[in-house]
């Protein structure tokens, strides 16, 4: 175990360039307050150092709102409130004091779209869980296909292809003119329930004609996991706590 200065004092660490990449995109991030001591917490916990993009958005920021919280970065937020952002260590459901012992399931989830789609950085035992991808990559699960995608990439260059507007052929096909005032009007534990759900021939065929409700967030990921084990029987894991 590395103590926390050791994860915090280091050469090259990866805030810098990260706010200059996050300066120069034309890709709208805000950028939330960050709470120092969940920060230290959370980093202690992964054993992950600030020369990371991972490390340094856990401990310099409290979350990363992308394209007007279309997608929310999990950080370190300060007191949140009932509707405020959770922070990684919450959504991961990480011990309140330090355990050795502990390490997410298959991968850690590093990010939700408010369509309820979990991106995750896959851990040592995804194979084992039946996920795609490497250790160390990411993964996507799609609310539309109820299933897991392999990006092809680690951490920083998926964060990379986001701030270049990765986003926009990402979610090809599920945008609606309207968008943008339906995710505004979410709090950050909220996302947008579908009917017919997104995975239907209903909805693929027209989605601007779905009705959409705000659900919490957590509701909107237990859809999700419960869609996977009714239609096909395969359980698609931990999918965040928040």
């Amino acid at each position: 175990m590395r103590e926390i200065d050791e994860l915090i004092d280091v050469e090259d660490p990866a805030w810098p360039l990260l706010v200059q990449e996050l300066s120069a995109t034309d890709v709208p991030v805000e950028v939330l307050p960050v709470d120092a001591a969940a920060a230290r917490a959370c980093l202690g916990q992964l054993q992950v150092s600030a020369r990371s993009n991972l490390g340094g958005i856990v401990l310099r920021c409290g979350g990363l709102l992308v394209d007007g919280g279309w997608l929310r970065i999990y950080g370190s937020p300060g007191d949140a409130g009932p509707g405020g952002l959770p922070g990684l260590a919450e959504v991961n459901a990480m011990p309140s004091s330090f355990d050795p012992a502990w390490r997410p399931e298959a991968g850690l989830v590093v990010a939700h779209d408010v369509l309820g789609g979990v991106f995750a950085l896959n851990g040592r035992d995804a194979r084992r869980s039946g996920r795609p991808g490497e250790p160390g990559e990411v993964v996507y699960f799609a609310p539309d296909s109820l299933g897991w995608e392999a990006l092809g990439a680690g951490h920083s260059a998926w964060l990379s292809w986001i701030l270049a507007g990765g986003l926009q052929e990402f979610y090809e096909g599920l945008r609606w003119d309207g968008r943008c005032a339906e995710v505004a009007g979410l709090n950050g534990r909220q996302g947008l329930s579908f009917f017919p759900p997104l995975w239907s021939a209903e909805a693929r065929r027209d989605l601007a004609a779905t009705s959409r409700r705000a659900v919490p967030m957590a509701e909107l990921l237990g859809l999700g996991r419960e869609s996977c084990l009714r239609l096909d029987g395969t359980d698609p894991g931990f999918l965040g706590a928040a």
